[in-house]
């Protein structure tokens, strides 16, 4: 790696392998993540990426038959922390690596308790500290203006892609380092996922993001590092130039998939 982009270090994966069942999904494979900086992982259905994604904050372990080998370190606060350290309890790791996934998984309560319960649950966050980060967050996901005169009514009355931007808002206002996101548009229409896509341009500036995309145009038009995956191996990783010159991106693509 380059010695001006190792201080940008935010998530260092090492000899990571991961079976379900005895069957390997991912193959000891080792990668880093940097913050300021938008990651796009794509490759075939099966090759590994949603299985690498939610390895960053132990959400494989959620399934009785998985097996995870190797090391995945995460930087807080300028230190590095193995995420299997049992003194990180998973609760913190996964406020601070927090997760949008694939479908709004909103919680059947109002707009507001979709924000503030879990800042009371996760941080005791209660009262105007968490007002003031309900609205903080929904102002960084564009959502606000939208939502500012209806916050007791049901989160489910929202659209879809009203929905996934009020997710991804729950997951701002716990402050994290590290944002992943699993296919935040498969579900929306055009106009909402263009609005996903800006949101996840202008987030960048600030977080570490890591997206699963099964669009291959927009993982041109989103990524600063493009990782592709094939059957549970990275098979290569692109960035600058390449994403730009089209031709040249799907000719190195049907390669690599």
């Amino acid at each position: 790696m380059e010695l001006s982009k190792q201080g940008k270090e935010a998530v260092r994966v090492e000899g990571l392998s991961v079976s379900f069942g005895g069957r390997a999904v991912i193959r000891d494979q080792s990668m880093h993540f940097l913050r300021d900086e938008l990651s796009v992982l794509v490759g075939r259905s099966g090759s590994g990426k949603t299985t690498l994604l939610r390895s960053l904050n132990r959400l494989n372990e959620c399934f009785d038959d998985c097996r995870t080998k190797g090391n995945v370190s995460v930087r807080f606060d300028g230190q590095w922390r193995e995420v299997h350290d049992r003194a990180l309890p998973v609760e913190e790791l996964r406020r601070r690596v927090g997760m949008v996934f694939q479908t709004p998984n909103v919680l059947p309560a109002s707009i507001r308790r979709n924000l503030t319960l879990p800042l009371k649950l996760t941080m005791n966050i209660r009262g105007d500290e968490a007002e003031g980060r309900m609205e903080r967050a929904l102002r960084e996901a564009g959502l606000w203006e939208e939502v500012r005169d209806r916050l007791s009514r049901p989160a489910g009355t929202l659209s879809g892609g009203q929905q996934q931007r009020l997710c991804l808002a729950r997951a701002l206002a716990l402050e994290p380092d590290v944002l992943l996101l699993d296919e935040p548009s498969a579900s929306l229409d055009y106009r909402a996922t263009k609005r996903i896509e800006e949101l996840l341009l202008e987030l960048r500036e600030r977080y570490a993001l890591i997206v699963v995309s099964h669009s291959l145009g927009q993982a041109r038009r989103l990524a600063d590092r493009l990782f592709v995956f094939r059957e549970g191996e990275l098979a290569e990783t692109l960035s600058g130039d390449i994403l730009v010159d089209e031709p040249a991106f799907y000719e190195m693509i049907e390669k690599s998939f």
